[in-house]
This record gives C-alpha cells, sequence and structure tokens, in this order.
C-alpha cells in the first residue's frame, strides 16, 4: 500500500489539491510589453508606432495587418482601422545601451537597460516608469517630466497640446478605460468637424450656382462685367489708331501729289491706266514709277510700279 519503512506522506501527497494559476516572472512580463510588438511579438525596430490605447507595434506589422486582418486571432488591434488611429513615436536614444549580439547562458541579462529614454529626466523606458507620448505630435515623455516641468507645449518639438492629447503608454486597466473615452470622444470630434466642412463646401456651391443662374437669367453673364471697360478701351485705342493712320494716309498723299491746296484731303483715284497719262500729275511724281520711262520693255511698264534702278 506504501507508506511503509517508517515514511511519514504529506497532506498534498494523499489529497488531490487544486492547482495554482502559474506566475510569470514579472521581469519577463514587462519584457513583452515594452520591447515586443503587441501585433506580431517580434522585437520592437524603428518605425515605431503607438495606438490610442498605448500598444506599441511595429509599423510594418500594423501595415501587414490592415492589409490582411484574418492572419491575426486577437483583437488587441480592433480599434485599429487605417493608418490615422495609430502615431508614430519620437523617440530618444540612450546613449549608454550596448546590445549583446549573442546572449550565453551563464551570461547576465539586464532586463532594465533599453534602447529609449526620456529627454528631458533621462529615465530609461523599461516598463519601470510610467512613459506617455503626445498625440499630436508623437513626442515620448515619462510621467515624472510632465509633471516636473508642467507645460502647455511639448518640450521637444514646441506644439502646443492639451491633457485630452496624452496617452499613456502601457497603461493599466483603469488608465485604458479613461484613454477609451478620451479616443471615442476624439473620433467623434473630428467626424463633426469633417460633416462641418462638408456641409460649408455644399453652401458655397449651392450659392454660386444661384448667382451665375441669376446673372444668366438677367442677361449678363458675370465674366461680361469686369470684361466690358477692357473692351471698351480696345475699341477706342483701336479707332484712335485707325484714324492716325487715315490722317498719315491723308498726309503723305498730299505730298505725293503735290497738291497743297487739299489740306490732307484723300485724292480721288485716277481714270487713266498709267500715271504718265495722267495729266494733272507732275514730272516729279511721274519719275518714282517706271512706267513714265518709255525705254523700258513692255513687261517692266506695269502700272504702279515704283521706279528701281536696272543695271544692263
Amino acid at each position: 500500500m506504501g507508506c511503509d519503512g517508517g515514511t511519514i506522506p504529506k497532506r498534498d501527497e494523499l489529497v488531490r489539491m487544486k492547482k495554482k494559476p502559474e506566475q510569470v516572472d514579472k521581469n519577463y512580463e514587462l519584457n513583452a510589453k515594452w520591447f515586443h510588438c503587441a501585433l506580431s511579438q517580434a522585437e520592437l525596430s524603428t518605425p515605431i508606432v503607438c495606438c490610442e490605447l498605448g500598444n506599441l507595434y511595429n509599423k510594418e506589422a500594423v501595415l501587414e495587418y490592415l492589409l490582411d486582418k484574418s492572419s491575426v486571432t486577437t483583437n488587441i488591434a480592433s480599434h485599429i482601422r487605417s493608418l490615422k488611429d495609430v502615431k508614430e513615436l519620437k523617440l530618444t536614444t540612450n546613449p549608454a545601451f550596448e546590445q549583446k549580439s549573442v546572449e550565453h547562458a551563464d551570461s547576465y541579462l539586464d532586463f532594465q537597460a533599453s534602447r529609449f529614454i526620456c529627454p528631458v529626466v533621462g529615465i530609461e523606458m523599461n516598463g519601470r516608469y510610467k512613459f506617455c507620448f503626445l498625440w499630436k505630435c508623437g513626442c515620448v515623455f515619462s510621467e515624472r517630466a510632465l509633471k516636473e516641468v508642467p507645460s502647455t507645449v511639448c518640450n521637444n518639438c514646441g506644439k502646443p497640446f492639451t491633457d485630452q492629447d496624452i496617452v499613456v503608454i502601457n497603461g493599466s486597466e483603469e488608465e485604458l478605460g479613461k484613454m477609451r473615452a478620451k479616443m471615442e470622444e476624439r473620433r467623434q470630434k473630428s467626424k463633426l468637424e469633417k460633416k462641418a466642412k462638408k456641409t460649408k463646401i455644399s453652401e458655397t456651391v449651392t450659392s454660386r450656382n444661384g448667382e451665375s443662374s441669376s446673372s444668366s437669367s438677367s442677361g449678363e453673364s458675370p465674366k461680361d462685367g469686369p470684361e466690358k471697360p477692357a473692351k471698351r478701351a480696345k475699341t477706342e485705342h483701336t479707332s484712335s489708331t485707325s484714324g492716325a493712320a487715315a490722317s498719315d494716309v491723308k498726309v503723305s498723299g498730299a505730298k505725293l501729289n503735290g497738291a497743297s491746296s487739299l489740306k490732307g484731303k484723300i485724292p480721288e483715284l485716277s481714270k487713266h491706266k498709267s500715271v504718265a497719262e495722267d495729266p494733272k500729275a507732275s514730272k516729279v511724281f511721274k519719275s518714282l514709277f517706271s512706267s513714265s520711262h518709255k525705254d523700258r520693255p513692255k513687261h517692266l511698264q506695269s502700272n504702279w510700279v515704283t521706279y528701281h534702278s536696272y543695271h544692263i
């Protein structure tokens, strides 16, 4: 039957006890949250993004999730609809961090060493201290820095922010509920802003259409209004130029005919076939044309052809 030979059994050896849940080492739990992607469980590598609930992801893993959501079995990223629902973090690198290429069995593993630190206080971002980021700019700070240096402007980039823009990274359940309420409020506000913009655009379009229809019904298009003075100025300019040209023609005609009594009037067209046959034309005027020279060949004695010196 056992228990012979002077052995003394214990109660847990004789009675079946309810098994206690296995306790996960706190160091490993923090390491999984702060150093690994919440979607792919791979090690975090830049660019690193964070959602409105404070979960850390690799940007590549988020893109793969958005392309094929059936590949992920967990619902941790069910609230992510597009890249607008995550913010790329602006992290400050830790100059004292040394990453070991190979981990030996007998080597000491420092779980508190982190690649990133707070730019204000210098605390390492390893999960032992609470860290936050600003939703508007994506800059990461520790909670201690936000309390010790209170400001309404980001200490890193200078952009203004409010308490609604502060998101706690890997927060507790209570903080998770508050951040979920902030997320819903932020999304509702963006919806209302988009709706207001659409209504404003539609109102402007309808008002423009109404103005164009009223102007067309009155018989005056909106384009004709500002162009009328330009057209008038153009017609005046053309009339003035044509008048000046006509006056120049009158004066030149009067000079060519040698008739001083015309006083700027255009002479009447001659009924004669050539200038040489016109009795009213002077000899100087006739000498300008080759038709006055009868010595020239007939094909050169055309009417109203100016005289040119020929070299024969």
